[in-house]
């Protein structure tokens, strides 16, 4: 079994910042990828920012320049720096690793969320 969780969420101002951390443990062997991800009332699940080992990140244009994903390797965890929050920012927060077994199974798990509320 692989637990995904994560944490940091809250009500900010718009302009203000969050920090969202996410830690994956479990019956990993490779950990090769995570990513956060967004889903706000009445609309899908879109990509926020997204880590993989040796590539560059990957960013959703609405995010590009305001957030930062970083990550341990070592300790299968990701953080999302989040600046300059805007209202539209709103949404709960989901973090995905993407790992596989030591016979080469690839398996994704997500997190249950974390909602961010961005409102004056």
């Amino acid at each position: 079994q692989v637990q995904v969780v994560e944490s940091g969420g809250g009500l900010v101002q718009p302009g203000e910042s969050l920090r969202l951390s996410c830690a994956a443990s479990g019956s990993i062997f490779r950990l090769y990828a995570m990513g956060w991800y967004r889903q706000a009332p009445g609309k899908q699940r879109e990509l926020v920012a997204s880590i993989t080992s040796g590539i560059d990140p990957t960013y959703a244009g609405s995010v590009k320049g305001r957030f930062t994903i970083s990550s341990d390797n070592a300790k299968n965890t990701v953080v999302l720096q989040m600046n300059s929050l805007k209202p539209e920012d709103t949404a709960v927060y989901y973090c995905r690793a993407d790992w596989s077994t030591e016979t080469q199974r690839r398996f994704t798990s997500w997190g249950q969320g974390t909602p961010v509320t961005v409102s004056s």
